[in-house]
């Protein structure tokens, strides 16, 4: 056979995938690994003789992932245990880390020196979802390749090419963007960028808050969601004068009931956190040395801070995937159960993808961890595997406080399903207490506070099931435990 005929059905070998699209692969793993395709002998000998001029700067090029969140490394761990990733999967990202688990960013990382603060590679995916720790060396020995500090800034779906800050060329045969939020910020021209006011959304981020409060005597935090409340707590275990500013009427409004809100805001209150509610913000003020040193409020009053915290929520990040098919209403890429997007070979997961949400039959959006890995997961299944059952999430969210050591005590409640509905609250909040939302009779949500490892997992299992439950037996338990036993027993009936 001669040497064209010989490169031509050697590249005859091609694996099909669900986009369509037609990807050629060596026959052998074991080649594979010795020529990535940017190495091969079949594009060497073609390169040769001048048919092929474009470079790429991707070795591995059959899977893309854009975006170094959550959601990216959960895709890593589905690809490589799929068999899947070892010379085919690339990562770029605009930060200088391996994929980690966020959460602890405005929780145990922003902890002081003496009380043990989490740090890398302590929480490099997947370790919060219970596997093994995803740190750079576990990559490379996967056969992943990761770019890093080089974010997508432009994309030609029609060349399956992606563009990096940095001007690199990158090829995909399906491309998965798993790109997050971006923490929505205060404009320049009220403040929003003066030194000492701070974001959180990734490590370098954190790096910055905490540097400012080795020096501060008084923070501000604007924000009275999830970012709020978990760095007003961290910023108690520095012994600093802390206000929350918000301009609801109680914290975390999107999900607590005003009874519910009012326990919490006194436990903060014990721990010496301020609260302004109901408040709007004219802007921020600097000081003679250029840093933030006054919060204005719209009424004319103003809190003193030498450090300002702005968590106000978070817009998804798009970027160069603009002209993807955008959900309007929600916010973020369109996509179906599948994570596909509408244009083949694309797929979208973690906050950035407004999906339907299969037990409620609504789209949505979810800006969590849990929707993140669970995402992931569901998406890479898909695309590699004959799994076709769409995507069946429930709603779940969390918060832990005040779990520094020396802490009087420590908070964490979970919450499952959908906050619709009447709602009945059971117990005192010393420590257990449950809320409980009912709609046309169904238990639809719950939330328990200090719950019992075998409590906080008959909560899905509620909140799933979504039974018929008796109120006035509900509202009539003496503790949480004998409310739960009551929901549990309507599970069975």
């Amino acid at each position: 056979m001669s040497p064209v005929r010989r490169v031509m059905a050697l590249a005859s070998t091609t694996l099909p995938t669900k986009s369509g699209l037609s990807l050629w692969c060596p026959s052998s793993p074991s080649l594979a690994r010795r020529f990535p395709a940017r190495f091969s002998p079949i594009g060497s000998r073609i390169a040769s003789r001048g048919l092929v001029t474009a470079s790429f700067a991707n070795e591995n090029r059959e899977f893309v992932i854009v975006g170094g969140g959550n959601a990216a490394g959960y895709a890593a761990r589905t690809f490589v245990e799929n068999g899947m990733a070892d010379g085919r999967l690339c990562i770029v990202t605009k930060e200088a880390y391996a994929p980690y688990e966020r959460p602890a960013l405005t929780k145990a990382y922003l902890f002081p020196p003496e009380k043990k603060p989490a740090r890398l590679p302590g929480f490099h995916t997947c370790v919060g979802g219970g596997g093994e720790r995803q740190t750079p060396d576990w990559y490379k020995e996967k056969g992943i390749e990761v770019i890093y500090e080089d974010p997508v800034t432009g994309a030609d779906f029609g060349k399956q090419t992606l563009t990096t800050d940095t001007g690199k060329q990158l090829k995909y045969g399906s491309l998965i963007i798993a790109t997050g939020c971006t923490a929505s910020r205060f404009p320049d021209k009220i403040g929003g960028n003066l030194p000492g006011v701070h974001y959180i959304r990734e490590v370098a981020d954190a790096d910055s808050l905490i540097s400012s409060l080795g020096k501060a005597k008084k923070v501000v935090i604007v924000g009275g969601g999830y970012i709020g409340m978990e760095v007003a707590a961290a910023a108690v275990a520095w012994n600093l004068d802390t206000t929350i500013v918000f301009p609801e009427d109680q914290l975390l409004q999107r999900l607590f009931t005003p009874s519910l809100a009012q326990k919490y805001e006194e436990l903060y209150r014990q721990n010496g956190v301020k609260f302004v509610k109901g408040a709007s913000i004219n802007n921020l003020e600097a000081g003679s040395d250029g840093r933030v040193s006054a919060v204005k409020l719209a009424d004319g009053s103003t809190i003193e801070a030498d450090t300002v915290v702005i968590g106000i929520g978070a817009k998804p990040s798009i970027g160069p995937f603009e002209t993807l098919a955008m959900n309007k209403n929600i916010g973020g890429i369109q996509v179906d159960g599948l994570f596909r997007t509408s244009t083949p070979g694309i797929f979208a997961i973690g906050d950035v993808a407004a999906f339907p949400l299969k037990i409620y039959d609504r789209m949505t959006r979810v800006e969590h961890v849990d929707h993140a890995r669970r995402s992931a997961q569901h998406c890479v299944k898909s695309l590699l595997t004959a799994h076709t059952d769409m995507y069946d999430y429930l709603p779940y969210f969390y918060s832990r406080v005040f779990e520094y050591e020396g802490s009087p005590r420590k908070v964490w409640w979970q919450f499952f399903g959908d906050n619709v509905g009447e709602t009945v609250e059971v117990g005192n909040f010393d420590p257990k207490i449950a809320t409980f939302w009912i709609e046309s009779g169904r238990l639809k949500g719950v939330l328990v506070e200090s719950g019992s490892p075998e409590e906080f997992q008959l909560l899905p299992k509620l909140a799933r099931s979504q039974p018929i439950v008796d109120k006035a037996k509900l509202a009539s338990a003496s503790s949480v435990e004998e409310a739960l036993e009551i929901a549990q027993a309507a599970l069975q009936s």
